[in-house]
């Protein structure tokens, strides 16, 4: 475990990476905290929560935590968590893995208040990346689909795309909940807005992409039908002209000794007209149905 403590003026910040649950029981007992809620600390995949319990306030926030272009889906592979347990005199930070925001968190702050909306800023910025990483992806998805490179548009990298756009979206509104319900003092109300507004910019940004997502996924399966329809016309028109040739083949290349137009000095020539006449009409009749 790594413990670092750091003295303010007016309270004290306790940041535990990687405790292990003995350590984390010896170091919370002094606070009174309820062992109870280690549990939900040290699950790896709970998701952002508020709550009071006794004299403090305990907080789960998630960041991003993994590189954008990773083919990871679910909310635990790719972000990690930070729990927050504070009051007007102490704030303890615990999280599994290293923040190196965490390390840049620095300067004056006049209550815990303010230096957890700091730490909740650089959460937040930590999904900006993915939300870039995102829309590139889609202005090439949607180059590869409208300008005829088909060939190099992968679903399932659309797939893996989408499934990190809903897990980013679920854990940031999930975030919105937590600072909609969280109070503090006046001074820190405008930076507590400008997070809730850095939250809902980044919803948008996923939402945006989830839309664009699905509508592109649309378009490229309405196309490749199209494509595969278009392939079975073809096909369609072929043996439109070719049964009846067949059918007039099959007949004449039976060898029945006394077939009429066996012995006709003119049959051959008769059988090339039929076929061309009746290819004529196929087509003509085509023309006129504006089939081909």
């Amino acid at each position: 475990m790594k413990e670092k403590n750091t003295e303010f003026a007016n309270f004290k910040w306790v940041d535990l990476e990687n405790p292990k649950l003995t350590e984390l029981k010896v170091i919370i007992k002094p606070f009174g905290l309820n062992p109870h809620l280690l549990e939900d600390l040290l699950e790896v995949g709970h998701l952002p929560k508020l709550e009071k319990v006794g004299d403090f306030n305990f907080m789960i926030l998630r960041a991003y935590s993994v590189k954008s272009n990773e083919r990871l889906t679910t909310i635990p592979e790719l972000s990690n968590k930070i729990g927050f347990f504070f009051t007007n005199e102490v704030l303890i930070t615990v999280h599994q893995k290293s923040f190196p925001f965490l390390e840049e968190v620095s300067g004056h702050f006049e209550n815990p208040e303010a230096l957890i909306l700091r730490v909740i800023e650089k959460m937040l910025a930590t999904y900006q990346d993915p939300a870039d990483w995102l829309s590139e992806e889609m202005d090439r998805f949607e180059s590869d689909v409208f300008l005829g490179r088909r060939n190099r548009f992968s679903v399932e990298s659309l797939y893996f795309a989408k499934a990190k756009a809903r897990s980013c979206k679920k854990v940031l509104h999930l975030t919105q909940t937590v600072l909609l319900h969280l109070d503090v003092h006046p001074t820190n109300e405008g930076q507590l807005q400008d997070l809730k507004e850095t939250t809902a910019s980044l919803i948008l940004q996923f939402e945006d992409f989830l839309d664009e997502a699905n509508s592109l996924l649309n378009i490229y399966l309405s196309s490749t039908s199209q494509k595969t329809n278009e392939v079975m016309k073809l096909l369609t028109i072929f043996s439109a002209f070719f049964l009846p040739l067949t059918f007039l083949v099959g007949v004449y290349g039976m060898n029945f000794k006394f077939m009429p137009e066996l012995n006709w000095e003119y049959g051959y020539y008769f059988t090339w007209t039929a076929m061309f006449g009746i290819s004529l009409l196929i087509f003509i009749w085509f023309k006129r149905r504006k089939i081909i």
